[in-house]
């Protein structure tokens, strides 16, 4: 059940995507998703965890986006709503994962539950285990934009 979860969120955020890509330009969403390489925050992830398959130790990590989209890219998609991210500590990436980036408007469309992190929804960090234990959740909120993480925790 949980995974059907997890395929309806892709789902809906391919679909955003997807309406995105055929936006006019001049779209408030279009404008709130960075082009480059951009700070997101600094995040405690409580326990171990793995990263684009790799372990993640628990720890203090900043969270920084990348200009690099997973492949393969959505055709005709002007707007990518999926990007690398890296878990900096000291000046060293430890992990790197994707991220699905939801525009403010988009949002509520896409997630039941929980306010983001930040009332205002301008920016904000939480950190939290989704029911069942299978993902731990990093919602950052910059600008308005939502970046939403997902990172299985470490079996031992």
């Amino acid at each position: 059940m949980k995974h059907i979860w997890l395929v309806g969120a892709v789902a809906s955020v391919l679909m955003v995507g997807s309406l995105a890509a055929h936006a006019p330009a001049h779209t408030k969403s279009a404008a709130q998703v960075p082009e480059g390489e951009a700070v997101l925050g600094t995040v405690n992830i409580p326990r171990a965890v793995m990263a684009d398959g790799k372990p993640l130790p628990a720890g203090r990590y900043t969270v920084r986006l990348t200009a690099e989209a997973p492949e393969p890219v959505m055709p005709g998609a002007e707007v990518r709503l999926e990007r690398w991210v890296e878990f900096v500590q000291g000046n060293e990436v430890r992990g790197r994962e994707i991220a699905t980036i939801v525009p403010a408007d988009a949002m509520g469309e896409l997630m039941e539950g929980p306010d983001p992190p930040s009332r205002a929804a301008r920016a904000g960090t939480r950190v939290e285990m989704l029911k069942g234990g299978e993902f731990l959740r990093i919602w950052i909120v910059r600008n308005g934009t939502n970046y939403l993480i997902h990172l299985p925790p470490q079996t031992k």
